[in-house]
């Protein structure tokens, strides 16, 4: 029966590699001095009676290091997208340009950075709180397996041993991300 038992190992391998995934998405809308289509996707946009994400209504271009073009697909949205990216925080200033927005991307201060760096570490405290909670969790599910006689100590134990595995590769990737996001924050 253990054998039914070991895919949910690997479904936690799964939720712990998800769980990296929303990191590195969360990291790619931080500002770093460049510009990046990326920087937008956080951004949502009051259209059609309800708000969406701005790659819905608009496609984010890169022209130039320092330049976002948003290339608005419904003239109707248009202030709706310019307002939205001005309210987004990202310090940025978004200049009407017919039916498109340039989107000059500023220099970083200093203590912009700092910010954005404390911002990145806690993106990334958020992700390893999940991934630990993900080895909670399959670890629960393995205790209670052995309790009800599905697997044996000895399956329980080589199992916790293997989620602990994946659980300390994820946080490892975690770590490694965020110190190469700080070191590109910082960067000048």
């Amino acid at each position: 029966m253990a054998a039914s038992e070991k895919p949910n190992v690997a479904k936690a391998r799964e939720r712990m590699d998800k769980t990296v995934a929303a990191l590195k998405d969360e990291f790619a809308s931080l500002r770093t001095g460049r510009a990046s289509a990326g920087l937008l996707d956080q951004v949502m946009v009051e259209a059609y009676g309800s708000t969406v994400p701005l790659n819905t209504v608009a496609a984010v271009s890169v022209p130039e290091p320092r330049a976002l073009v948003v290339s608005v697909w419904d003239k109707g949205v248009v202030v709706s997208v310019e307002k939205a990216i001005r309210a987004a925080g990202l310090g940025l200033n978004p200049q009407l340009d017919g039916q498109n927005l340039r989107v000059p991307v500023p220099p970083l201060t200093e203590e912009r950075r700092r910010d954005l760096a404390k911002l990145a570490g806690k993106y990334a405290e958020t992700q390893r709180i999940a991934v630990r909670n993900v080895r909670r969790d399959m670890i629960d599910e393995l205790k209670k397996a052995e309790k009800d006689a599905l697997i044996t100590q000895d399956e329980l134990k080589r199992m916790s041993d293997e989620v602990q595995g994946f659980t300390d590769a994820a946080i490892k990737r975690v770590d490694e991300m965020l110190k190469t996001k700080e070191h590109e924050i910082m960067q000048v």
